[in-house]
């Protein structure tokens, strides 16, 4: 009875109909609709930005000439002296011996008369600079001008070009969590892209550890090794938002850092008319407001710890211990801050400082002037 049963089943199966009890429902199989499925568009956003400026990015390649003596550790005068030699059984020829030490970096061309920028420690010292193009040229460069408090550099390529130039974009407009895009040689390796996103605007180097430089950088996860220095940040659009200068190694690996290219271009632009660029200063040595307790938020400002005498804050009045509020009506954070409002205005401008002396406020008009017109304290 059982396979009678199923009998019936498959045979009404196999006829078209779906058998229930007594009632039976007619299956109606309808051939399935061709649905439209959207065209994949498998070039990405990175790829059309590379196509903007990735012509324009270089390999620079440095050598420079390096003494070194056979005796290491031993003064030069010393090894000019007969007695020093014959005890220790130094030849004559023992002196000083040079060597030719290579380097690499990367670079971007900004202007169609064949100026790039790069890093200041790139070009640190070379004598010969040969810059690679993306299309395979090879071609001799010289330094044009070059400033190691924001550690960037002009070169000039030799030659008539046709040159390629990126896109400089503006690095004020920018937001954290945009996408940014290193391209450069590290390693050697060239025409290599890496992305992520922007991290952190103005991080100055003071906190990174870094003293003898004056820079707000725009910090990434998007991946800066060595041989990256000098290239490109691209923003989505292709644009050149940042120069890539540095890279976190040890803790904290893996966050790399870019100067904002409205700041290098600015630089830039001394460089090639000047051969050097001007660092407004007021002649003053600042550190953060102290904390009430141990437990408290940092208050805003920066207290006053030296003033250089004859600068242009004596000159103005203003005294140790003075506590800097505001920076033309503007409040400033901390002493990052202040540097970084004083760059903005540049030399000879006419600033308002608001100072917070004990109880009372004072404002006090300043001009800042060039690093190097400030007599040494």
């Amino acid at each position: 009875m059982l396979s009678q049963s199923r009998s019936l089943v498959a045979s009404a199966l196999a006829g078209g109909f779906l058998v229930a009890g007594v009632s039976s429902i007619p299956l109606v199989v309808r051939p399935q609709e061709a649905v439209a499925r959207p065209a994949i568009h498998r070039d990405s956003f990175v790829a059309d930005a590379v196509k903007q400026s990735g012509p324009a990015v270089v390999t620079l390649e440095t050598s420079r000439t390096v003494n070194q003596s056979t005796a290491a550790g031993v003064p030069p005068a010393l090894m000019q002296d007969p007695l020093f030699r014959h005890f220790f059984g130094i030849p004559r020829s023992s002196g000083a011996r040079s060597r030719i030490q290579r380097g690499q970096g990367s670079g971007v061309i900004f202007d169609a008369k064949g100026l790039l920028l790069t890093n200041a420690h790139v070009v640190e010292g070379a004598d010969q600079l040969t810059v690679g193009l993306s299309d395979g040229r090879r071609v001799s460069a010289r330094v044009v001008g070059k400033d190691e408090l924001t550690d960037l550099a002009v070169v000039r390529l030799e030659g008539s070009g046709p040159w390629p130039v990126a896109a400089l974009g503006d690095s004020d407009r920018l937001s954290v969590g945009d996408w940014a895009i290193a391209v450069g040689n590290p390693f050697g390796l060239e025409s290599t892209v890496t992305l992520g996103i922007i991290s952190n605007l103005n991080r100055n180097v003071a906190q990174l550890g870094i003293s003898g430089k004056r820079l707000d950088l725009i910090q990434t996860d998007a991946a800066i090794n060595p041989g990256n220095s000098g290239g490109p940040l691209l923003n989505a659009d292709g644009e050149v938002i940042g120069i890539n200068t540095l890279v976190r190694s040890g803790p904290g690996a893996g966050l790399g850092f870019a100067i904002p290219i409205n700041r290098a271009r600015t630089i830039a632009e001394q460089l090639v008319t000047r051969g050097k660029a001007r660092h407004p200063v007021i002649g003053i040595r600042l550190s953060p407001v102290p904390r009430p307790t141990p437990t408290s938020p940092v208050p805003p400002g920066a207290v006053i710890r030296s003033v250089q005498p004859g600068g242009p804050a004596d000159r103005a009045g203003l005294k140790v211990d003075d506590v800097i509020t505001s920076f033309d009506g503007q409040p400033v954070a901390d002493p990052a801050a202040v540097v970084s409002a004083i760059e903005r205005r540049g030399v000879g401008a006419t600033v308002a400082l608001e100072v917070k002396r004990g109880l009372a406020l004072v404002t006090l008009d300043v001009k800042p002037v060039d690093l190097s017109e400030l007599a040494p304290g």
